[in-house]
Formats: structure tokens, C-alpha cells, sequence
């Protein structure tokens, strides 16, 4: 049988993450698991940073295909 491809679910995946690190640091993990865990994360990150990727390379050909102009860097308010 074969296994259906599942959609990857960015907010799912970030949620995981945070909590991931939230265990991690309590600091009740053995060393074995915390490894394990660590590993996850490291994969969840790499999943998190290529959906990312994936969502800008979509809004520049957007951009180009409707002609708009350049991307301009996001800038952050950081008076808050």
C-alpha cells in the first residue's frame, strides 16, 4: 500500500518546536532523550526553514508576474 504524502503543516510544525524547547528546557530529560528530542528539532527547523523559503520564492514570482517592483527588506519597529 502506498503511504499518501502528508501537506506539512508550518503552524503545527512551529508549535511542536516551541514545546520541543519548553521540555527541553525543564531539564528532565535524560541525555539519550534529550538527544532524540534535539534531533527532532533540528529536523522540525530544517522543515519550518524550507517552507519558509518555499512561501518567499512564491511571493517573488507573484511579484514578477504581476509586475510589481522590488522586495524591499522588512523592517521591525523596535521602540515596542
Amino acid at each position: 500500500m502506498v503511504k499518501k504524502e502528508e501537506k506539512f503543516d508550518f503552524e503545527k510544525a512551529l508549535a511542536g518546536l516551541e514545546k520541543l524547547v519548553e521540555t527541553m528546557e525543564a531539564g528532565d530529560m535524560s541525555l539519550e532523550d534529550s538527544l532524540k528530542q534535539f534531533e527532532r528539532g533540528v529536523a522540525l527547523t530544517r522543515s519550518c526553514q524550507k517552507a519558509l523559503a518555499d512561501a518567499e520564492q512564491k511571493v517573488q514570482i507573484l511579484l514578477q508576474n504581476s509586475g510589481g517592483g522590488e522586495l524591499e527588506a522588512f523592517k521591525v519597529d523596535e521602540t515596542d
